[in-house]
């Protein structure tokens, strides 16, 4: 999720540190940072902090606690009313399990333009391309606050006895809707949708898709301005089912809580009154069973022993203030109320995990593991696997790893959800990509100083109906085979060879050049000082230097040495290669050596 820092600004009165310094605060005590670009982070939100933490003040909350800085305003603490109601729209809500609330306001008379400077230039920031001020109002609360909404056009909507009717429910079989990115959806009963209940027309797809019949365009004057709850696993399931994931799907589908609807309707109705003006008629709110208020209790004694810290009962309540979690303390036991959005605290290990990331993970002492009581195990397939790995890389095989999708032909299980459309099924043999990765590498021999490429992969093939772990090997001398890969016993494990790891490194994406130089030299000359001699004249793009040839004469002895050159950087030409050969001719005539 992209979060601005000078969006985050707006939270506070006294200045935020640089991105990176946020960044690494974040790291510290929270979440993963993908990368830090021209005061934007990238930041990666855990999957149990969806909740709340996918919005600028989510991350902004965060910081307050981390850094001990206080937020100027906290939007979600603030008291607020969806007054004065309206009857011009009727919603109906079929199973509230499945839409727990549904706010929605009604304006008239809007403006639909440009969005102002500083709106376009909020959401660029966080790669998001301005529409039009009503749809860019709906975008920055869903970023700002992590409530997503829609604006329905409500001249599109059928009117009725002067009122309109919405109606949440399930799809009928073969239902469909052309959506605001111009695709064509078919449904099923298992998904959710917005009906225009007069005119009997799905205008939605619940919490994913708007509806293209009902879009905003600079036509419209009156809308309706959805923001509601929708049941996390049925969004998820309808988001797969039809391959469409938006940023709406991917807050809803973590569940959030119904109370961040008002905040994000009254929020968004605010704003779009401000930038395209319009008279507010008023608010619908389904909401027939309220989020409850919840507890969750933990003792100063539990929160030391788990984390194996000293911490006073000060600090464990200093904690809990920095958050805005109020609670009540009485003798070391702590009774904590989580705000309505920390869905994620429910059990006194949440609140001590609560503890340790904001006093910071430094303060808990390192200690060793415990020792196994029970002996270690291995599965004997993956022995199988090591073992038959050992014995091909002793005989000068590499092992690589392909992709397990196939073309259409090379195998006969397709995949339901296709990684790309042109390889949708699942191989039926590692063969064919095994000779395809030796072709592409056969050229690299020189570089890599063998004299024959040797592959090998073992992997999972589906042939047959059956799922089976093969063993497949190719070289350029000798026939590919392939078998099945059989369990070892489990006796065979302590004669297992350790493997020995090396250090990992990067294989330039450019092409190598191949120099060989031949010189005479006095007999007895040390080989390594040779060697040395001609590294430091060829220079940094030197990337292999082999001996290949040797033999005596007289009180004479011939060197024949081969260099290859590579670059990380670009392809190289003839002039490099040649202008470090000519350094290093130099070199060996000033030491005497004749160059033959």
């Amino acid at each position: 999720m992209k979060i601005s820092r000078d969006w985050l600004q707006n939270f506070f009165d006294v200045p935020l540190p640089s991105a990176q310094d946020i960044a690494d605060a974040l790291t510290f005590h929270a979440f993963e940072i993908e990368s830090v670009e021209n005061d934007i982070l990238d930041v990666k939100v855990t999957p149990n902090r969806g909740h709340d933490a996918l919005c600028h003040r989510g991350i902004a909350k965060e910081l307050s606690a981390i850094l001990d800085v206080p937020m100027k305003s906290d939007p979600l603490r603030e008291s607020i009313s969806l007054e004065p109601k309206t009857d011009r729209i009727k919603v109906t809500v079929e199973d509230s399990k499945l839409c727990p609330r549904f706010t929605a306001s009604y304006i008239r008379g809007v403006k639909v333009g440009p969005s102002p400077e500083w709106l376009r230039v909020a959401l660029e920031s966080v790669s998001q391309k301005s529409i039009n001020n009503i749809v860019d109002a709906t975008n920055y609360v869903m970023f700002h606050l992590g409530q997503p909404l829609h604006a329905f056009d409500a001249g599109k909507l059928k009117e009725k006895d002067g009122l309109y009717a919405m109606t949440v429910r399930l799809a009928k079989m073969g239902e469909k809707l052309i959506g605001l990115d111009d695709k064509e959806y078919e449904l099923t009963p298992s998904m959710l949708v917005i009906e225009d209940a007069h005119a009997g027309q799905v205008a939605s797809i619940a919490g994913i898709k708007g509806g293209k019949p009902t879009g905003i365009d600079e036509a419209t004057t009156d809308i309706v301005l959805e923001a509601a709850n929708w049941n996390g696993v049925t969004i998820r399931k309808t988001s797969q089912a039809l391959k469409l994931r938006t940023d709406a799907s991917d807050r809803f589908q973590q569940v959030i809580s119904p109370e961040l609807a008002a905040y994000g309707v009254k929020a968004a109705t605010e704003l779009i009154l401000k930038i395209a003006g319009g008279e507010f008629i008023g608010f619908i709110d389904a909401y027939p069973e309220s989020q409850k208020e919840w507890t969750v209790p933990v003792s100063l004694q539990k929160i030391n022993a788990v984390l194996g810290t000293e911490l006073a009962e000060s600090e464990i309540a200093g904690v809990f203030k920095r958050l805005g979690m109020p609670f009540e303390a009485s003798g070391g036991d702590f009774v904590v109320t989580p705000p309505f959005e920390r869905l994620d605290l429910i059990i006194p290990e949440d609140l001590i995990e609560e503890v340790g990331r904001i006093v910071g993970y430094e303060r808990v002492p390192e200690i060793e593991l415990p020792a196994l009581t029970t002996p270690v195990t291995m599965d004997p397939l993956a022995a199988a696997a090591e073992r038959v790995r050992e014995e091909l890389v002793a005989k000068g095989y590499s092992e690589v790893f392909t992709s397990v999708f196939v073309e259409p032909g090379f195998g006969e299980r397709a995949v339901l959800n296709k990684v790309g459309g042109e390889r949708p099924y699942l191989r039926e043999s590692l063969v064919p990509a095994l000779q395809d990765a030796l072709g592409r590498n056969m050229h690299n021999r020189e570089l890599l100083g063998v004299d024959e490429i040797k592959l090998f992969e073992i992997g999972t093939v589906w042939q047959g109906g059956k799922e089976e772990v093969v063993v497949a090997a190719v070289s350029e001398q000798e026939a590919q085979e392939e078998h099945v890969l059989k369990p070892i016993a489990a006796e065979a494990y302590e004669i297992l060879p350790l493997s020995k790891l090396e250090r990992y490194q990067p294989f330039s994406r450019y092409p190598s050049i191949t120099r060989d130089v031949s010189f005479w030299v006095p007999k007895g000359s040390d080989e390594a000082e040779i060697r040395s001699l001609i590294e430091t004249h060829a220079g940094e793009l030197l990337v292999r230097l082999d001996l290949f040839d040797r033999f005596e004469k007289g009180e004479r002895t011939s060197l024949a040495f081969r260099l290859i050159f590579q670059s990380y950087d670009k392809t190289l030409t003839d002039h490099d290669a040649n202008e470090r050969m000519e350094s290093v001719y130099a070199g060996l005539r000033e030491k005497g050596y004749e160059i033959r």
